[in-house]
């Protein structure tokens, strides 16, 4: 019997990576990498410059690297199963056809998909000031990187282009609709991004339209339907190649690392981090915590949602603005072993790892990184050092945020490309929490993940946890912490929280940021409208 596989694809950031997985051994017989052709907009659009916190993407880069990936792997081969995961919230306009209305309106930049990283905060805090029964598994705030903040954004901001939006929808539930023809939306995004509750819908009225503009989610490893003809055309795929609806990146990483029970803390660090902390109990949401819902991750458990919202990209500013090597891809490395032979603290410098804004517990883009104690004798080792362990301290905030209001935590799982090259940060993670850390030796976790979505979907396991079990993770790495250090980083997380709850230290940032903006568009202006001003 010729062997029938499944693919995951998992699309990040800046590229998309696809795996092909065998669905009777459960091994990785194939990778692809595509990178997205227009990249991430953050400067320009047709050489108009854009507003500051705009980070768009287009939505026609998603359809090609689909293409691209599913037909270097599945090109005549039988595909039971496909599992997509997309980073989150990317939300997008759409005809009812399910036209990209970038496609149709590439000059105006609020008709493209406006990435996870893109903040709508003053919408954010005006929809907060007015509250809501729906922002209570929220921690009462919207963040500005969600969906209704987005949605409010592009109502206010470009009302013709909101008119002529029939559906405003995850890119990664767009993809789906596009590879079946059918748009069937994932509790997980619906849950997370745009508080959809199982018991009252979506918010109503919180941005006037909105609701019309969504329909109801199905649960995570649900089918979203078979490919379509179209698309096995295209892509030389056989077989019923079942779609599942989509998932977000940081959360479908659970059943490929084995984390299928309650009592389990995982952590996919990459450029951003996002954390999960699974339960059986419905216990309301921690306060700090971004977010909680009922098997809308996993079903049948409660998972509470926290992030970073920079870590991997934080630290490779640092590397790529202040380089050791003259070979930049020997830069991370060189400055890891520069970095470990120091001690906690040492060079008397401490960093607030907020280079993208605060998400936990404080949700404001607004804020930014800050490095404190820098004097003549810092070293560019000992200033990583401290980004280092201030991710980690970011990190220590959130485990500590659910301890304290008793969610149970038995096991820490982190995962990701990151994990396993940085051997590094994981060692000074563990110390820094004070716990076991497990690093499952699996490649791919994401995709991976997404595969045993793709297979769930098609009916060839019965379960998440058959799923984790058949074409999981079969080993993993335990990083224990050391002892010795633990009371030097108890004392330097104190001052780092010291340093996160000054409110006149926030309020400083927060003027810097209207300064930046301000600049930003101030340099957009007409060239008469800036003499006329002067």
């Amino acid at each position: 019997m010729a062997d029938t596989y499944l693919i995951g694809m998992d699309f990040g950031s800046e590229s998309a990576r696809g795996i092909l997985v065998n669905s009777r051994t459960g091994e990785q017989e194939g990778h692809h990498v595509h990178p997205y052709s227009n990249g991430i907009l953050t400067n320009s659009l047709m050489g108009h410059e854009l507003p500051a916190n705009f980070v768009l993407q287009v939505p026609c880069d998603y359809t090609e690297a689909a293409e691209r990936i599913l037909s270097a792997l599945g090109n005549g081969k039988t595909i039971l199963g496909i599992g997509i995961d997309f980073t989150a919230s990317s939300p997008m306009p759409a005809r009812a056809d399910g036209t990209a209305l970038a496609a149709l309106h590439p000059e105006d930049p609020h008709a493209y998909v406006k990435l996870w990283k893109h903040s709508a905060q003053s919408q954010a805090d005006a929809i907060n000031a007015d509250g809501g029964e729906y922002l209570e598994n929220f921690g009462g705030k919207l963040s500005g990187e969600w969906l209704i903040a987005k949605a409010a954004q592009l109502s206010s901001e470009a009302p013709a282009i909101w008119d002529e939006t029939d559906r405003f929808i995850e890119a990664g539930d767009w993809l789906v609709w596009q590879l079946t023809g059918n748009e069937m939306r994932s509790l997980d995004f619906a849950s997370y991004k745009a508080q959809y509750s199982g018991s009252s819908g979506y918010p109503e009225d919180v941005v006037p339209g909105l609701t019309r503009r969504l329909s109801a989610p199905l649960q995570v490893g649900s089918p979203a339907g078979v490919m379509t003809a179209e698309w096995r055309q295209r892509t030389g795929i056989q077989g019923d190649a079942i779609v599942s609806v989509a998932v977000i990146d940081s959360h479908v990483v659970l059943p490929a690392v084995g984390a299928v029970e309650p009592g389990v803390f995982v952590g996919a660090l990459g450029t951003s981090a996002g954390f999960l902390i699974l339960d059986d109990e419905g216990r309301g949401l921690p306060a700090g915590l971004e977010g909680a819902a009922f098997g809308a991750v996993l079903p049948n458990l409660w998972c509470y949602e926290a992030g970073q919202a920079a870590f991997g990209d934080m630290l490779a500013w640092y590397v790529k603005t202040f380089p050791r090597e003259a070979d930049l891809s020997r830069n991370f490395a060189s400055y890891n072993e520069a970095a470990q032979a120091l001690g906690p603290g040492e060079g008397g410098v401490l960093a607030l790892d907020w280079f993208a804004g605060n998400r936990i517990p404080l949700a404001d883009s607004a804020l930014s990184g800050l490095l404190v104690g820098l004097s003549l004798k810092s070293t560019a080792a000992g200033i990583y050092r401290a980004l280092i362990e201030a991710l980690c301290y970011g990190t220590k905030t959130i485990l500590d945020l659910a301890l304290v209001a008793g969610v149970p935590v038995r096991r820490v799982i982190m995962t990701s490309g990151l994990t396993r090259n940085n051997p590094f940060l994981v060692q000074t993670m563990a110390d820094v929490l004070g716990r076991t850390i497990e690093v499952p030796d699996v490649e791919n976790p994401t995709a991976l993940g997404a595969a045993i979505h793709g297979a769930v979907a098609a009916g060839i396991v019965g379960s998440f946890a058959e799923g984790a079990e058949r074409l999981g993770a079969r080993s993993l790495q335990s990083f224990e912490p050391d002892q010795d250090r633990l009371a030097d980083y108890q004392l330097l997380y104190a001052e780092y929280r010291r340093l996160a709850a000054d409110e006149e230290l926030r309020r400083a940032m927060r003027s810097l940021h209207m300064f930046d903006a301000r600049n930003r568009q101030y340099r957009q202006r007409k060239p008469q409208e800036v003499e006329a001003a002067q």
